[in-house]
C-alpha cells in the first residue's frame, strides 16, 4: 500500500498513444529515444522512481503537445539494457493523478506537477467487482477473440482475479487512445468492466454505435 504522503509533487511524464497503465498492473516499455533514456536515468535517482503515463490529447486544435489531464504513475521495478543501449523497463502502476502545471526546466522530457487527490482507492489493495458475470463476460470475449483470430489462455482467464482480468484486458486489447482514456478514467472496477464490455460489443458490431448493447 502506498501512502499519499509518499507520493511526489511532480513527476516526469511519458506521452504514449494507446499505452495504458492502471494501478497494481504492470506495463512493459521499450525506451530508445535519448530524451526518454534521460528520463529513466533521472527517475532512478529519485526515491519514488516514478514515471507518469499520459495519453496525448488529439482534440485541441493547433496544440500538438496537448495531454489528457488524467494519467497513471508507475514505479520502475525492473529494467535491463540491451547491447545497443536501449532499455527494457517495467512500470508497476501505483496511482492515477491529475496533471497540474508543467515544470519549466532543462530536461529534454516533460515534467509536471501532479495532484493525487480523488484517487486514494488506487493506493490500497485490489478492487473487487461484485456484479461481475464472469461466464457471460468470457463468452463475449471468446466471440471477440474469434472475430479477430486471436488465441488466449482460457484457463488463466477463468482463474484470474477480477481486477487482474479486467485491467489486463483493458491494457492489452487493441482500442483507440480515446477509448483507452475512458478505461483509465473509470471511477471503479465495475465501471471499467462496463466500459470494456461496451467497447468489445462496439467492435463486434463493426463500430455501429447505434447497435451497442447497454
Amino acid at each position: 500500500m502506498t501512502r499519499v504522503s509518499d507520493l511526489p509533487g511532480s513527476i516526469p511524464v511519458f506521452p504514449l498513444p494507446g499505452a495504458l497503465l492502471l494501478p497494481r498492473a504492470r506495463l512493459p516499455l521499450h525506451l530508445f529515444e535519448p530524451r526518454y533514456l534521460q528520463m529513466l536515468e533521472d527517475a532512478l535517482k529519485t526515491p519514488a522512481r516514478m514515471i507518469g503515463m499520459v495519453q496525448p490529447n488529439a482534440h485541441p486544435k493547433g496544440d500538438s503537445n496537448a495531454l489528457h489531464r488524467i494519467g497513471c504513475a508507475g514505479r520502475v521495478t525492473q529494467f535491463s539494457e540491451t547491447e545497443d543501449g536501449r532499455y527494457m523497463v517495467t512500470l508497476s502502476g501505483i496511482s492515477r493523478f491529475r496533471l497540474g502545471d508543467e515544470v519549466d526546466g532543462f530536461t529534454p522530457y516533460r515534467k509536471f506537477e501532479v495532484n493525487w487527490d480523488g484517487f486514494e482507492r488506487d493506493q490500497g489493495g485490489p478492487e473487487h467487482d461484485r456484479g461481475f458475470n464472469r461466464a457471460g463476460f468470457l463468452e463475449l470475449l471468446d466471440r471477440y477473440f474469434s472475430a479477430r483470430d486471436l488465441s488466449a489462455d482460457w484457463a488463466t482467464l477463468k482463474d484470474a482475479d477480477d481486477e487482474l482480468l479486467i485491467n489486463s484486458l483493458s491494457m492489452l486489447l487493441d482500442f483507440e487512445p480515446e477509448e483507452k482514456q475512458a478505461l483509465l478514467e473509470a471511477p471503479s472496477l465495475s465501471t471499467r468492466r462496463e466500459t470494456l464490455v461496451t467497447l468489445i460489443e462496439y467492435a463486434l458490431r463493426g463500430g455501429q454505435s447505434e447497435d451497442i448493447l447497454q
